[in-house]
């Protein structure tokens, strides 16, 4: 198997566990060694009170494309400090992109950075930061 295979596998085996993102309506695009871009669509169900997507929905979005880019390096990885920033409103029936991209690789710390975008626009919508422990445990 080669790396680009192994971290694809990763990913598909991740979600297959992974109840939240699924809830979410995740789709995997893209699952590559350190990268990983990810689709949802965001649902009346996922408004706030405001009428837009819940500050949480972008965020889980970005963060599940954080954990399958981590993990694509073969071995176990957490977040251990993530942020973002909202930068656009998010309306029911947006289409979202969320491409994560390694930043640096270490051998306990990694770090991310994923970029949120609404899919027929192009803007961007949020920016999330990632940080996450590596484990020696191996996939």
């Amino acid at each position: 198997m080669t790396p680009q295979e192994k971290a694809a596998k990763i990913a598909k085996d991740m979600f297959a566990n992974d109840a939240f993102s699924q809830w979410l309506g995740i789709e995997q695009l893209e699952l590559g060694i350190g990268t990983c871009k990810l689709r949802m669509t965001v649902r009346p169900e996922m408004l706030n009170g405001f009428g837009i997507a819940h500050g949480a929905i972008t965020y889980a979005l970005a963060d599940s494309a954080l954990a399958f880019a981590c993990n694509s390096q073969g071995r176990h990885a957490v977040s251990i400090e993530t942020s973002i920033s909202h930068t656009q409103a998010v309306q029911a029936g947006d289409g979202l992109l969320a491409i994560a991209e390694e930043e640096q690789l270490g051998n306990k710390v990694a770090f991310y950075r994923v970029r949120v975008l609404e899919e027929q626009s192009g803007r961007v919508v949020g920016l999330f930061k990632g940080t996450v422990y590596r484990s020696s445990r191996n996939w």
